[in-house]
């Protein structure tokens, strides 16, 4: 489910959230876990945007997890 106009399905603003509470609020923490386990750049932005993160945080975000994997608690390729 995409998050839209800063409200969680909850109805509960993401304003002062973690990116994880976003994510899991989504319910796309499964698919952020799957895409970041693929490597797949691509849909991570789409999932970090579906959250509310503008287009250059998402990317900061997404390089430096795929950077250092293990860092965030990934697995390392």
């Amino acid at each position: 489910m995409a998050v839209t106009s800063g409200l969680s399905h909850s109805g509960m603003s993401d304003s002062g959230m973690t990116l994880n509470e976003r994510l899991f609020n989504a319910r796309l923490l499964d698919d952020w876990d799957s895409a970041i386990g693929a490597r797949d750049r691509e849909r991570a932005l789409q999932i970090l945007g579906d959250v509310g993160l503008e287009a250059p945080s998402a990317a900061q975000t997404v390089e430096a997890i795929l950077r250092d994997p293990s860092k965030y608690g990934f697995p390392s390729p």
